[in-house]
């Protein structure tokens, strides 16, 4: 697996600027593995947020629940040609949704496109005696979603997001792995905000977000353990370029998961339920995913 977006957009009152869709738990097990070739993925995520919450950590008033259906389909390719050790490919991941807010609105359609110009993947090395296999990606969202001035609700975000990853797997021993995946994010202006929040320019802040899993091998391509994820917001989002205090978003989530392995093909399956969140939905999700290596 080399890259994806999560397209779960969420909703919050009209004074906060909302992150885009990015990438929290769709991928976890063996993330930092891969090799020359190509790889064809579909994943599946359903979302069901109970409440939204403000700065405080305290449902908004006048907000309900958030349920949301996506799809994202991965293609990468990675040659047989190094720079700086590792080989060099590229990727894109097209995504779609449908995302029901009650009385805020309901939207559906295509999400934002995201691209990679520039993947390099390091092939298994030791350190501190494990095998540890990594990958860095300069991932590109465009603003090709669904979007409407007069909605409440999108799927697009009718911004360009820059959003860079470094992914990494180790095997403290045979039958253990551990990956990780780390996240920079930063989003451009949106000079045609929703007309309901009054305003003539908002910009989401700055965000660092990371997914993380610690894998058993029970049988032989079968993995089960603990997966999570977490997303910080590291600067104010600013509307009419002024900053929005007590406006960051942040959430956390942990749930149990697996992936089976049989030749080139990889099944997974994994549910979070989140915590700690500032101001965005919460609530519980589950990420199917299916994988063809070629």
């Amino acid at each position: 697996m080399l890259g994806s977006s999560l397209l779960r957009q969420p909703v919050l009152a009209q004074t906060h600027v909302a992150e885009p869709p990015v990438n929290l738990g769709d991928t976890n097990f063996l993330d930092g593995i891969a090799g020359p070739g190509y790889v064809l993925e579909q994943i599946a995520d359903g979302g069901h947020d109970g409440k939204i919450v403000g700065a405080s950590g305290n449902a908004v008033p006048g907000t309900g629940s958030v349920n949301s259906i996506s799809g994202l389909t991965h293609l990468a390719w990675l040659s047989h040609k190094r720079i700086a050790g590792g080989w060099y490919g590229v990727e894109v991941v097209g995504a779609a949704a449908d995302v029901d807010a009650g009385a805020q609105g309901r939207a559906g359609g295509v999400g934002a496109l995201t691209v990679s110009p520039f993947i390099l993947q390091w092939t298994e090395h030791r350190f501190l005696h494990m095998p540890v296999e990594q990958r860095v990606t300069l991932d590109f969202q465009l603003p090709v979603g669904g979007y409407s001035r007069s909605s409440g609700v999108n799927i697009g975000s009718n911004t360009f997001a820059v959003n860079p990853y470094y992914a990494i797997t180790a095997h403290p021993t045979k039958r253990i792995e551990t990956s990780w995946r780390v996240h920079y994010l930063w989003n451009s202006t949106n000079n045609a905000p929703p007309l309901s929040t009054g305003a003539s320019s908002t910009q989401a802040g700055q965000a660092i977000h990371f997914n993380a899993t610690a894998g058993y091998n029970i049988y032989k391509g079968l993995w089960i353990g603990p997966n999570a994820y977490f997303l910080s917001q590291i600067t104010d989002g600013r509307v009419n370029g002024v900053s929005v205090p007590d406006s960051p978003e942040r959430v956390a989530a942990i749930g149990p998961g697996m992936v089976w392995n049989r030749h080139k093909w990889f099944f997974y399956a994994n549910e979070y339920q989140e915590f700690g969140a500032r101001n965005r939905a919460t609530g519980q999700k589950l990420v199917l995913r299916v994988e063809k290596v070629f």
